[in-house]
């Protein structure tokens, strides 16, 4: 077994002005605890979000507005907060809010 769990993240719709402008980010998280989507939300704000947290986060989950894929399906169908990240998943995040 791994010491890391291997995972894609991807941001997108405007949520990668949040990340220096990096759309795709691959990462290690480390196996001393069991990784779900809301783990990993609290890890991103605390180890990658750049600047303006509000537009990402919301408590602990993400804000309204923003779609989470998990290898390209919604993340609703895989248990939302609770999905138990596997190692070579592709988690993306999309922004469906646009300033004028």
């Amino acid at each position: 077994m791994a010491a890391e769990l291997a995972v894609t993240l991807e941001f997108n719709g405007g949520a990668e002005l949040l990340f220096d402008k990096i759309k795709r980010h691959e990462i290690k998280l480390p196996l001393s605890q069991q990784w779900n989507i809301q783990h990993l939300i609290m890890w991103i704000k605390d180890n990658m979000l750049k600047e303006r947290p509000e537009l990402f986060v919301q408590g602990e989950t993400v804000r309204p507005g923003i779609l989470v894929l998990v290898n390209d399906a919604d993340w609703e169908l895989m248990g939302d907060l609770s999905y138990e990240i596997q190692n070579g998943d592709t988690i993306t995040f999309i922004s469906t809010l646009h300033g004028g």
